[in-house]
């Protein structure tokens, strides 16, 4: 399969995207705003959205711009969480889990692009988590930062620093889209072709 063939079946395939993101809005009004564009701009473009099943926080804020632009939200969200991050019921659907391994694994399961929102610890464990995959060629779809208000610029320095350590390599820091404009990330996202299977994980018969 050339890249060509490749880029027109990825972006078939984007029917649905995971977004990760806070469960709290925090202090800064320009991310609340970006995540409310991202939600609408996925129900106009009829990509289904994945996320974690809450009504609150920048989590509330995108289902809930999905929801009232005419789209699809999946929730999936842990039994344990329930109360907690107050679950979404006015979604299209909603997945309960037992913990957050399987949480995180339906929503990859269910997700065609991955898009991280600003968020904490959690945020940051799924983004690398996917970005990862995507480097060892276990999954083939965007994964890809919106990096509202600077919000993740520092955190990119860092990924940077890495590069400049010789500790992770160009070519996989370039896997990860990162855009401050939701239309140039989906665009992005739509146009990916995946990288092959790096040679040292191919296996000599």
């Amino acid at each position: 399969m050339n890249k060509e063939q490749i880029n027109k079946k990825q972006t078939q395939q984007m029917k649905s995207i995971a977004v990760y993101c806070g469960s709290s809005l925090g202090n800064d009004s320009k991310i609340v705003t970006d995540a409310h564009d991202l939600g609408k701009a996925l129900a106009a473009e009829n990509i289904t959205l994945i996320y974690g099943g809450a009504q609150i926080g920048i989590m509330g804020t995108v289902a809930n711009a999905v929801l009232e632009n005419g789209g699809e939200a999946i929730g999936v969200i842990p039994q344990f969480l329930k109360r907690k991050e107050i679950e979404h019921t006015g979604l299209t659907e909603l997945h309960t889990t037992q913990t957050m391994v399987e949480r995180k694994m339906k929503m990859i399961d269910l997700a065609e692009g991955f898009i991280a929102l600003p968020g904490g610890f959690g945020t940051l464990e799924e983004l690398f988590e996917v970005v990862t995959a995507l480097q060892l060629a276990q999954i083939p779809h965007p994964v890809a930062i919106l990096n509202s208000n600077g919000y993740y610029d520092e955190l990119i320095a860092m990924m940077k620093t890495m590069m400049k350590k010789g500790l992770l390599k160009e070519q996989n820091f370039e896997l990860l889209i990162i855009e401050k404009d939701v239309s140039v990330l989906l665009e992005r996202m739509r146009n990916f072709v995946p990288n092959a299977t790096p040679k040292w994980m191919e296996i000599n018969e």
